[in-house]
């Protein structure tokens, strides 16, 4: 299952960070943000509205990577597991949580603002990590830290991560990915102009360089 996301973040390594406050737009969002190149999709489990949206683009839309966000706790992992999540990611990573995802059949990426918190991570068998928030934990240099001691782990940075500095976090060998939400504002969104939410996708691919 990581292999068909990393084949996915190969193609567009910008994950859309969403916050949905009806279900009825994820769809026609998950629509416009494929017509711009993206294919995961990180789903915050921050509305009441997260998980039917989950659900109904996992449906719609196989062959979208369906990215769970904000998971905190076992239970909201396996509620994301139900609703038809395909990837997992958190802010941070309690023990009774990476001890939940290490058992999982689907990938997990949990945050991780030190090295600290990336060794246990990585002792529970993580490699693929979610660097968060990233622009307040050290940003681009602290990453350039991490590639030695740390050098077999890989990085998605999230917080603080924009269009303008973007660029500059996916040039780091130990970067497979950052994480933002510029490209789908909340207001677009709700307000269903989601031609523009594409024309915003497309840009972000083409800032990406890969």
């Amino acid at each position: 299952m990581m292999d068909a996301v990393l084949t996915a973040l190969a193609e567009a390594p910008v994950i859309p960070v969403i916050t949905l406050n009806d279900a009825d737009n994820a769809v026609p969002l998950a629509e416009a943000l494929m017509k711009g190149g993206l294919r995961v999709l990180e789903i915050t489990l921050r509305t009441d509205a997260a998980l039917e949206s989950i659900r109904r683009i996992a449906q719609a839309y196989p062959d979208v990577v369906v990215a769970a966000g904000t998971v905190l706790t076992p239970q909201d992992f396996d509620e994301a597991v139900e609703a038809g999540a395909s990837l997992v990611i958190s802010p941070g990573a309690t023990p009774a949580l990476l001890s939940a995802a290490s058992t999982a059949k689907i990938p997990f990426m949990p945050g991780v603002a030190t090295a600290s918190e990336a060794m246990v991570a990585a002792g529970y068998g993580f490699k693929y990590l979610k660097f968060f928030p990233a622009g307040a934990s050290g940003g681009v240099d602290a990453l350039k830290g991490f590639a030695g001691p740390l050098g077999s782990l890989r990085f998605c940075p999230t917080g603080g991560v924009n269009k303008e500095n973007m660029a500059d976090y996916l040039a780091l060998k130990n970067v497979i990915a950052v994480g933002g939400s510029w490209m789908v504002p909340t207001a677009l969104i709700d307000e269903g102009r989601f031609e523009e939410i594409t024309a915003l996708a497309q840009d972000a691919v083409a800032g990406a360089g890969r």
